[in-house]
């Protein structure tokens, strides 16, 4: 999966290739670490609209420079599954929760924007070497650099020195040795043009805090998928370097096919949540002990928030993630996988997460359109009303306003408006 989510990490290739022969950034580069997913986001003050046509312009001048050095590099290389030097799972998860952190305080609608971007990349890929288009390559850049100019520059430069502290110096000059040199140098000068007007355009402040769940059906429920399942967290080598192994018999752009269904789930994520279920994991990473096991209140914790992540996410859009996942993963794998630890550890975990799997089913968020007469509905000719998005749980907890304005549709207008195709009504509760 990393090899496929790489396909767009050209601006830290372009740093990483001439790093020996250039001076230290004033920030680290935004495709490399601010994608995740994995992570985000509460709200940040934007600035003005200069903001965003600065950084816009600024991508072109970019794309101008260093799209031919794009094309060169290989993205189905499987050299981008390894470590980047000596393998050490527990100083990388270092970097990694750096990287997490910076994403938690990134403005949850660019980042949104910035998977969007990805998705419509990824849709023109083409050529032997899997590179985008140059258009889609330019929005990429320019949304990545947004995300990095929502976040202060010490959390960036923080996911930078951490990462320069795990790379093998005779990586860049080996990764340049692999593309035109003269491309690599131009596209890493250009970058550093580019990065001068994030950091221009750059917060100084960084964002709250999530607000936090408390009380709610997930909650308990993940207290008892925990319970279920510590055991075999325990059980798990997490420090093998197994999970740096490609899928066998599977390529990359059949892999990257299941990451696009991540990339789009997880741009409807619920920015709030998003942000808290990163919070949740830099917890969790501080508790890590020397064989990589997180503390029993951190995982669930943990559990919790991505429960709740995951019910702010309509069923279709987490089941395609599921599905895709199935097409690439052999029975093999699975197989090996729990061969690696106590069968009656692992059985239990399964049952536990099938139950919490139900719990937030039930809390999954829901369309709701404004109330409307269910004959009308059923006229085939009526012009349905704009729908919004919302949660009935959500307007339980207190958004009265929108509970008031907006209710789901009833059990009689659902088998009909399902029928024209117009939209399917996921009725759940909290």
């Amino acid at each position: 999966m990393v090899r496929g989510a790489r396909k767009f990490l050209g601006l830290g290739v372009a740093a990483a290739v001439v790093y020996s022969i250039k001076e230290q950034l004033n920030f680290v580069p935004g495709p490399r670490h601010a994608a995740p997913v994995a992570a985000a986001a509460a709200s940040m003050m934007m600035a003005p609209a200069a903001f965003a046509d600065e950084i816009g312009d600024a991508s072109k001048k970019l794309g101008d420079a260093s799209y031919n050095f794009a094309k060169e590099v290989d993205w189905n290389n499987g050299i981008f599954l390894q470590a980047p030097g000596k393998f050490q799972p527990l100083k990388a998860l270092k970097a990694i929760d750096k990287m997490i952190e910076m994403g938690a305080a990134a403005d949850p609608k660019l980042l949104k924007a910035a998977a969007e971007a990805h998705h419509k990349a990824i849709g023109s890929i083409s050529g032997p070497n899997g590179v985008t288009s140059r258009a889609d390559w330019d929005e990429v850049n320019a949304a990545l650099g947004r995300v990095v100019a929502s976040v202060p520059k010490a959390k960036v430069m923080a996911v930078y020195d951490a990462v320069k502290d795990i790379t093998d110096p005779k990586v860049p000059a080996y990764m340049k040795s692999l593309v035109n040199g003269p491309d690599a140098e131009k596209a890493y000068q250009g970058f550093l043009e580019f990065k001068d007007v994030v950091a221009k355009n750059q917060v100084t402040a960084a964002s709250a805090p999530a607000v936090v769940p408390s009380g709610d059906k997930i909650g308990a429920a993940a207290k008892q998928l925990s319970d279920a399942s510590y055991p075999f967290i325990k059980d798990i080598d997490w420090l093998s370097d197994i999970y740096l192994k490609p899928l066998p018999g599977k390529t990359a752009p059949e892999t990257l096919k299941a990451i696009d269904k991540m990339i789009v789930m997880g741009s409807k994520m619920d920015g709030n949540l998003l942000k808290a279920a990163a919070e949740a994991h830099h917890k969790a990473i501080g508790s890590v002990d020397s064989k990589g096991v997180t503390s029993a209140a951190d995982y669930e914790a943990v559990n919790a928030a991505l429960g709740r992540l995951v019910a702010s996410v309509p069923k279709d859009t987490v089941m395609d993630v599921y599905n895709s996942m199935a097409k690439i993963v052999d029975p093999t794998v699975t197989n090996n996988m729990f061969s690696k630890v106590n069968p009656l550890d692992a059985v239990a975990a399964a049952k536990g997460f099938y139950t919490f799997k139900d719990v937030v089913q039930a809390s999954q968020r829901c369309l709701v359109v404004h109330k409307l007469d269910p004959s009308t509905i059923k006229s085939s000719g009526t012009k349905l009303p704009a729908v919004e998005q919302t949660s009935q749980a959500a307007g339980r907890r207190g958004k009265n306003k929108v509970a008031k304005q907006l209710t789901p549709l009833p059990n009689s207008a659902r088998l009909r408006i399902k029928d024209l195709g117009v939209l399917e009504v996921l009725r759940g509760e909290s």
